[in-house]
């Protein structure tokens, strides 16, 4: 893993008019590594992503990609920057097979005809790479895929431009025991291919099961980020649910109770 994340976020807020989304939040992603981002309904996990994808503009701070300052102010930014989220709703077309689904919107073609084969190959390429055997054919209609299924094609589909960066809204939501396990392989797959993984969800067994680091958030406030092995299951509940766990999390001039200034505390400083 490199020492320089291959996403910094520093002090970023997020305004919707007199409303403070997201207040001097900061974040990192590294490659090789899965970062669970976590927070309770309404955290800001869902607008920190849209900012991350450039679908909203930042209102303040500094956003670092390999070390540099960059400006994303639209999702094809983040694209050619090789950002990708893969959104709960997964954004694949029923109608279509798995080829045209990956390529959508960014065919290849050989003059004014559709290259095929070309796209072909390169589904089957990307599909092995990530070690993918569920799929009995790249013709296959999405609509006949299983819910795991589908997931995958949709993760490939992310990986399939050289990205860099892979955001994953709740891949495993509404998903049984066995499509889980083979979505959460497929998510530390990416990871070990290099890849840094944000991935977003609720179920801890699966935070705890393939993180290297969690984030999490509260009220629009970044707590913590840690290495996983360095927190408890209760603790992240605690962090999730009240913004402070012990020497992790928020601290308040005006006492516990959230009233008054709140500075962001790390393990070893004074309580």
């Amino acid at each position: 893993m490199s020492a320089t994340p291959l996403l910094e976020l520093r002090g970023i807020d997020k305004n919707f008019g007199p409303v403070q989304v997201l207040r001097d939040v900061a974040f990192a992603a590294h490659q090789g590594e899965v970062t669970a981002l976590v927070g309770d309904n309404g955290a800001g996990k869902s607008t920190l992503v849209k900012c991350i994808s450039g679908i909203y503009p930042i209102d303040g701070g500094d956003f670092l990609f390999e070390g540099r300052p960059v400006t994303v102010g639209s999702p094809r930014d983040a694209a050619a920057l090789g950002i990708e989220v893969v959104y709960q709703d997964l954004a694949l077309c029923d109608n279509l097979d798995i080829v045209q689904n990956m390529f959508l919107g960014r065919e290849k073609k050989t003059g004014l005809v559709l290259d095929e084969a070309g796209m072909e190959q390169m589904a089957a390429e990307t599909l092995a790479g990530l070690s993918v055997r569920t799929v009995k054919s790249l013709r296959q209609l999405v609509a006949s895929l299983s819910g795991g299924q589908r997931q995958t094609v949709a993760i490939a589909k992310a990986v399939l431009w050289n990205s860099k960066l892979v955001i994953l809204d709740e891949p495993t939501a509404a998903l049984g025991v066995a499509q889980t396990a083979q979505v959460l392989e497929l998510v530390r797959r990416l990871a070990d291919n290099g890849l840094a993984v944000v991935l977003i969800s609720h179920n801890m067994n699966d935070v705890f099961a393939v993180s290297d680091r969690i984030a999490a958030l509260y009220l629009g406030r970044m707590v913590a980020q840690v290495k996983t092995t360095d927190i408890t299951h209760s603790q992240i509940v605690e962090l999730i649910t009240a913004g402070r766990s012990g020497e992790l999390g928020l601290r308040t001039e005006n006492g516990d109770n959230g009233a008054g200034h709140a500075e962001l505390i790390t393990p070893g400083a004074e309580q």
